[in-house]
């Protein structure tokens, strides 16, 4: 093949929500979760009534067996332990707070999901390393010069932090 034949690639001239980068990599596992689209997802915090939007994230969808029914599918929620009863007891309120954000029967029943959500639990634990010796020293000597004492506190704590997050000494 020769460098003329070679295809143009396609350019986007314009910026793109990560979103839309990233729907094409998410849909074939949400799919498998049985969601038609992530909007049940992205939009849950604005469908769910209060305060199941906070303590409850949708887990899956299943449908009845064969042709999609009138009588909708089943919302499994993973929820707050704590929250369980209060879920069950209100799942038709639920179910019609989604359908009326839709317009029309998506979702027929709501039950819960046999795994815990727990909120924040995607947060990182920021981990407080204290640098060595030998990282105090370096990174001291390379800020020494610096005039302005809060930038060279600044550079002196962003070098620490660096060399801890690097795993290395020195």
């Amino acid at each position: 093949m020769a460098k003329d034949d070679l295809p143009v690639p396609k350019r986007r001239n314009r910026t793109m929500n990560i979103a839309d980068v990233l729907s094409g990599a998410l849909d074939p596992v949400l799919k498998k979760r049985g969601f038609a689209s992530r909007d049940i997802i992205a939009h849950w915090s604005v469908m769910a009534p209060k305060p199941y939007d906070e303590v409850a994230i949708p887990d899956k969808l299943t449908w009845p067996r064969g042709e999609k029914s009138a009588e909708g599918a089943t919302l499994l929620l993973r929820c707050v332990p704590g929250h369980a009863l209060a879920i069950a007891h209100e799942g038709p309120k639920i179910a019609a707070a989604i359908n009326r954000y839709f317009g029309f029967v998506l979702v027929g029943t709501v039950k819960l999901s046999a795994e815990a959500f727990r909120p924040g639990s995607a947060q990182k634990v920021e981990k407080n390393i204290q640098p060595s010796q030998s990282v105090i020293a370096k990174v001291g000597a390379q800020v020494a010069d610096i005039e302005d004492d809060v930038l060279r506190e600044a550079l002196r704590t962003l070098g620490h932090a660096l060399s801890s997050r690097s795993g290395r000494d020195g």
